[in-house]
């Protein structure tokens, strides 16, 4: 086990002195599956269609996301339909041909114009008077990020996979897309990551890496078949200036950024939410397009590289390896997520394209720890954050519970915040995992997965649930099936018992909402093979950070008064004009 810090250092120093490489392959040659596994293969169909068809087309048909317990839906990506798009890459995955041809004529009439969800606001802000316009916006306003991911990411997924016989995906992709491009605000290179759809202006709040820099693979691939490269340019500059920015440490930029400037606010460091999918793309977006600035590769190796020296630690209890947080003051804190968790696979996919062994090797440690946390709760499904104590400190802001305690010297962890809600990043990283290794001990995790989804998230009737606490039989279930676990847990799940060949790590890369992209011959190497050097110092700006990840139905009435008041406050000190 390479624990100790000062193994970490020596080879933290080795993988620095590393120089360009021949590009290698993702997963291990001639992998096959074992005759059984179709046996789990089949039961993750049933999970999809028990969702799917006897849920969710029964009770929200048209709408983001269905309520199985309530047997009712809610629309927290602007009632476009967000479940029948993310899941249109994973039916046609799956050969379910009648739903796909049925989500593909439900996408052709989807009216991105403007937002669903703003008559339902109304009746809210009755209550309200003096906030109604606030609250109408903040309804009415788009995430770009999601936005990108789910709706523009998912019709150009389904386009290509469908071998292209549908134009009218790449079509509705770019109408979408075409209101997005409000984000960006005069010469800015940072999108505002919210747009208000009923008049294209921008929600003006600070936004984070993730959101800003998870923008490429989609929006490249949408210049990539209509002509029109302004989508990949927008996108890759605010890649590219996050990229270029001054960071706390070398190649692992501070969580927020203010669109307004470009510039850092505060200096907190995260392979977790607000930072994940920035730096998942940073070798997803080479791979996808080869002929890209060498700027990408050489900041993920650089962010890496920063990690391994000054990040990565081993748990005193179970020798578990995680990647800790780095917080404003420069002080470590013990603390990692379920988001977090997509930090192995992405190791391991970045390792293999490099040849490194190294980042491969701690990439399966990272899936170790994480799996680790589904197989010490009593349902075996794994929970949204959790803490570790390692040899240099315990830190995480908070204090330990007296049964958290009691948990860790039993596990080697902590449980933080109990609930699942249906996120996919520990069964993604052990799909890379079992695709890159060929070690059976990862379709024997991901047949525990199904076990525990069939025997603890069911609804009887009515679909799949979240829980409330995966460490509590006697807690109650989360009344929501978010999109994503359409589009990611269940495509991983099913194509981790499915030919390795199909839709092969290879030749096709995924983007962080799991719609995989066909990818081009593997080029002679990544980036230039050096670390970057930064030549500035740090500095940043204070500001409030958004709330990571946020899920619209755990936003109950004091969530959306804050988030309207909040909005209201910042338009009152902003004076935002829009670029045409």
């Amino acid at each position: 086990m390479l624990s100790s810090l000062s193994l970490i250092s020596a080879l933290g120093a080795c993988l620095s002195l590393l120089s360009l490489i021949s590009a290698g392959s993702v997963q291990i040659s001639g992998l096959t599956v074992p005759l059984d596994a179709s046996l789990y293969k089949n039961a993750t169909l049933k999970i999809f269609l028990d969702s799917y068809n006897v849920s969710y087309r029964t009770y929200a048909w048209g709408h983001d996301d269905v309520s199985p317990i309530s047997k009712g839906y809610s629309d927290g990506r602007n009632g476009w339909g967000a479940s029948i798009v993310d899941a249109m890459s994973t039916m046609y995955i799956m050969g379910l041909e009648d739903l796909f041809a049925e989500a593909v004529d439900f996408a052709s009439n989807i009216d991105f114009s403007q937002s669903k969800t703003q008559d339902t606001v109304r009746l809210v802000s009755t209550l309200f008077m003096f906030l109604i316009w606030d609250v109408y916006s903040w309804r009415a306003s788009c995430s770009v990020f999601e936005t990108t991911i789910r709706y523009v990411g998912g019709l150009l997924s389904a386009y290509e996979l469908s071998d292209q016989k549908h134009p009218i995906l790449v079509q509705k992709a770019k109408e979408v897309a075409d209101k997005l491009v409000f984000a960006w605000v005069g010469n800015n290179a940072i999108p505002y990551g919210h747009i208000n759809f009923a008049n294209n202006t921008p929600v003006p709040a600070v936004s984070n890496i993730a959101e800003a820099g998870t923008l490429a693979l989609e929006w490249a691939t949408l210049s990539k078949y209509t002509g029109d490269d302004k989508y990949r340019a927008l996108a890759e500059d605010a890649f590219k200036h996050i990229a270029s920015l001054s960071a706390p440490l070398p190649g692992l930029p501070a969580q927020g950024i203010d669109p307004a400037t470009g510039n850092p606010v505060g200096g907190y460091v995260t392979w977790g939410g607000g930072s994940d999918s920035y730096l998942e793309y940073l070798i997803k977006y080479p791979r996808l397009n080869s002929s890209v600035d060498s700027l990408f590769a050489d900041s993920w190796r650089t962010a890496v590289d920063s990690s391994i020296k000054t990040l990565l630690r081993t748990s005193t209890v179970g020798n578990h390896v995680y990647l800790a947080d780095y917080d404003s003051s420069g002080r470590i804190r013990h603390v990692s997520s379920h988001l977090a968790c997509f930090h192995g696979g992405n190791w391991l996919f970045g390792g293999k394209l490099l040849n490194n062994d190294t980042i491969v090797q701690y990439g399966l440690e990272l899936v170790d720890a994480c799996w680790n946390t589904y197989a010490s709760t009593v349902t075996g499904i794994g929970p949204e954050s959790f803490a570790f104590k390692s040899a240099d400190g315990d830190y995480t802001g908070s204090t330990l519970s007296s049964t958290q305690e009691t948990f860790y010297n039993q596990h080697g962890y902590y449980i933080t915040s109990s609930y699942y809600v249906l996120r996919p990043e520990v069964l993604e990283s052990n799909f890379y995992a079992w695709r890159v290794t060929g070690d059976t001990k990862y379709l024997d995790r991901a047949a525990s997965a199904v076990d525990s989804f069939n025997k603890y998230l069911q609804v009887e009737g009515s679909g799949f649930a979240g829980l409330t606490d995966v460490n509590d039989l006697n807690a109650g279930k989360y009344d929501d099936t978010e999109s994503f676990w359409f589009a990611e847990v269940l495509k991983y799940l099913y194509l981790t018992f499915d030919d390795p060949e199909h839709i092969s790590l290879d030749k096709y890369v995924f983007n962080t909402e799991a719609h995989p992209f066909k990818a081009p011959s593997v080029p002679g190497s990544y980036g230039s093979g050096n670390l970057r050097q930064s030549s500035q110092p740090f500095r940043t700006t204070p500001g409030e950070i958004p709330v990571v990840s946020p899920l619209p139905a755990l936003q109950g009435i004091g969530g959306l008064l804050k988030d309207i008041i909040s909005s209201h406050k910042a338009r009152m000190n902003s004076g935002l004009r829009r670029h045409m």
